[in-house]
């Protein structure tokens, strides 16, 4: 008596050959063929190959060529329970699965992290990072996560284990009694802290976190502002200095009110001894003190090159000057 199943097309070659760098795992096996008892499985290096019956794990295949016959897949054969015999094709679902390491998956705290400081109060800290993942484990990964997807990218999976990495290393952060200027330089101590609270959850879905890290912590502004202020006054030694040096840097900007204001002040000053010294024409001459013409231009003309007075007062001043020498 022939097998019902000897009507449909047989599998003969079982392969998985994947051009997409992302997939994790695949289903191969059309659920409308049957696999011919003695067809061959190819599992290449980095792979691993899962039968299932009936939605039932029954055997795993690693790196090789495979003839699948009967008494080569016991687990299968019980299943089955053969009621046409042991040379009769056979259905299964065969699910590949990609055993190379998946790398420079990216991690982030989607909301900023509420730490404790000593200087600052309460901070709120974002951070930021990279880690590498493969399967460890075929059957847990498959109970555990893949389920009955045909397919599954590592797009998905990293979806979810971001969402895992945050609240650790929110946890982590919260009480390492780090403070938070000093988070930048101890990065290396926070990342050894935060690796060992996320691995039992890898391993639970049958991964492993071959590599992990935290590429950078971003501090509130304020929290910047102050700690460049901090940087800013260590430059320039003491507290004259740097009131010195921020008084500079405010008048750099040309249209700012403190720059505005020094050149207003500057003009006015100028014009103002210019003035006082034709308001005394009965006072004597001091020689050894008095400008000179030429001195006055001179500084007339700095006043100009410095962008204290503008071309109109310049030439106004000039012929007022020139008028009554």
């Amino acid at each position: 008596m022939a097998s019902p199943d000897s009507k449909l097309p047989f599998v003969e070659i079982i392969e998985w050959v994947e051009t997409n760098p992302n997939v994790l795992m695949r289903k191969v096996c059309d659920k409308d063929k049957a696999i011919k008892n003695g067809a061959k499985l190819v599992v290449r290096e980095s792979q691993q190959a899962l039968f299932l019956n009936e939605g039932i794990a029954a055997d795993i295949f690693g790196p090789g060529t495979h003839t699948l016959k009967t008494e080569n897949i016991p687990v299968l054969s019980k299943l089955k329970g053969w009621k046409y015999g042991f040379e009769s094709p056979f259905k299964a679902d065969v699910y590949y699965f990609a055993l190379q390491q998946f790398v420079n998956l990216k991690w982030g705290t989607p909301a900023p992290i509420m730490m404790r400081d000593s200087q600052f109060g309460q901070v709120r800290v974002r951070a930021f990072g990279t880690y590498n993942v493969r399967i460890k484990d075929v059957k847990k990964f498959f109970n555990e996560y893949a389920g009955t997807f045909p397919h599954l990218t590592i797009f998905e999976l990293e979806h979810q284990l971001r969402d895992y990495i945050a609240p650790k290393f929110g946890e982590v952060i919260s009480n390492a009694s780090i403070a938070v200027i000093d988070l930048a330089e101890n990065i290396t101590e926070v990342n050894a802290k935060v690796r060992p609270l996320i691995t039992p959850y890898f391993e639970n879905l049958g991964i492993e976190i071959t590599e992990f890290a935290i590429s950078s912590v971003t501090l509130p502004e304020e929290v910047t502002k102050h700690y460049d202020n901090i940087t800013n006054m260590n430059m320039v030694g003491d507290m004259e200095k740097y009131t010195k040096f921020q008084t500079a840097q405010a008048i750099e900007g040309k249209d700012n009110k403190m720059h505005n204001g020094v050149q207003d002040g500057a003009a006015m000053g100028a014009m103002m001894g210019a003035m006082q010294n034709q308001m005394k024409p009965n006072q004597e001459p001091n020689t050894s003190s008095k400008p000179t013409i030429v001195e006055k231009m001179k500084q007339l003309k700095e006043l100009l090159e410095n962008d204290l007075i503008d071309e109109e007062e310049f030439k106004a001043k000039k012929k007022e000057w020139m008028d009554s020498f």
